[in-house]
């Protein structure tokens, strides 16, 4: 395969259980780059009660290069509070000015500041890590990258890092603001049927490996995340609630319309009306159908993946909590692994709808009040605990 089709040429797998198969996992061409975006101090937006605009502007990052770029070349990995995509060399140069757009408008609408960074694998890959994938497919046409080798974790530290970040920050002055078409949050929160929506970040430590950290945990719990679909499904009917005059609506509205906030209005208040309409009657709008959407919605959600680290949002009853909780401390304290956690009442999905009538939609869920957010910091102290003991 070339270098440029890497990923889209990349064999895609349907087995979720199969993660911890570390010889499938394939080393990106030495000369991609990954695109790093991190909202500044988003631990106060989440205190302050602005999670939904974090998660917004998280996902806006991937909508915005991907509307700019061939989505089928570019994997990428939903953190709650900014992403991160890998890009061949010829698409860096766009990616940039894509994810720069998004810096400035980050800052002209939400007044949150979006750091940004190219940083070249093969930098990372001199620090010592790397970055290896595999093509999860989702349903047909969608598929999540998991991501191993610990690259992301080491561009992470240095898109935070001021002085290592200087020489691969974006510095494109006026930039334009990228087309964020598909972008969406019409869905209310997903309520919790089990108590406890849980955002958990887990990485074996020591001798231990994921498949058997995963054994061990499902035991905990009573059902295998990895495996079992039907309790790990976060986005079925009996979650969904779909909202006409959806809270998020103006923050979509600004993002997305490129400053004709009356058109985007309108045009978000349309697109409401005929979806609400066709899934009440089942009937065919234009390229909507709605129950294959709904099908295939249910399936097209990041709620499992793994980028450095296995990520999982889970709902889970009181007693699965806790008995999560007991394993995940007593092993971390053994010396088998890392983890963060936050537990919520609800989740928050947000949607990046490129083209319907083609089935090409992805559905970015976390926890609500800080998710993925506040687990990440959680577990990079205990991350830098371990490191401060070895």
């Amino acid at each position: 395969m070339s270098a440029e089709d890497f990923y889209s040429e990349l064999p895609s797998f349907t087995d979720f259980s199969t993660i911890g198969v570390l010889d499938d996992y394939k080393p990106v061409p030495d000369d991609w780059f990954v695109l790093a975006a991190d909202i500044v101090r988003s631990g106060d937006a989440v205190a302050a009660g602005r999670y939904k605009e974090v998660n917004m502007i998280g996902a806006a990052v991937i909508a915005a290069v991907l509307n700019r770029l061939d989505r089928d070349r570019v994997p990428f990995v939903f953190g709650g509070d900014g992403a991160m995509l890998v890009v061949p060399q010829s698409d860096v140069e766009a990616g940039r000015e894509a994810l720069a757009g998004v810096v400035e408008l980050a800052r002209q609408v939400t007044e949150l500041e979006l750091r940004a960074a190219a940083i070249p694998v093969a930098r990372l890959r001199e620090l010592g890590s790397d970055i290896r994938l595999r093509k999860y497919r989702l349903s047909p046409g969608n598929h999540l990258a998991m991501i191993i080798g610990d690259g992301l974790g080491v561009a992470d530290r240095i898109l935070k890092d001021r002085e290592a970040s200087r020489e691969f920050a974006l510095t494109i002055p006026d930039a334009v603001t990228p087309p964020l078409d598909g972008l969406s949050c019409r869905w209310e929160p997903l309520a919790s049927k089990q108590g406890h929506i849980v955002s958990l970040i887990i990485k074996p430590d020591g001798d231990k490996t994921l498949p058997k950290v995963m054994q061990d945990l499902s035991a905990q719990m009573g059902f295998n995340p990895l495996a079992d679909e039907k309790r790990t499904c976060m986005a079925d009917e009996d979650h969904l609630r779909y909202s006409f005059f959806p809270k998020g609506l103006a923050l979509e509205v600004h993002l997305t319309s490129a400053g004709h906030i009356i058109k985007g209005h309108a045009k978000a208040l349309v697109q409401s009306a005929l979806f609400v309409v066709g899934r009440l009657t089942g009937w065919r709008i234009g390229p909507f159908d709605p129950a294959r959407y709904m099908k295939e919605l249910s399936l097209n959600t990041d709620h499992r993946k793994v980028g450095d680290s296995l990520q999982l949002v889970l709902d889970l009853t009181s007693d699965e909590l806790k008995a999560v909780q007991h394993f995940l401390e007593s092993s971390y304290e053994a010396g088998e692994l890392i983890y963060g956690l936050h537990v919520s009442s609800e989740a928050l999905m947000t949607c990046f709808v490129q083209d319907i009538g083609n089935s090409h939609h992805i559905h970015f869920v976390d926890g609500a009040n800080g998710g993925f957010s506040v687990a990440a910091a959680e577990f990079k102290q205990r991350q830098s605990a371990v490191l401060g003991h070895a």
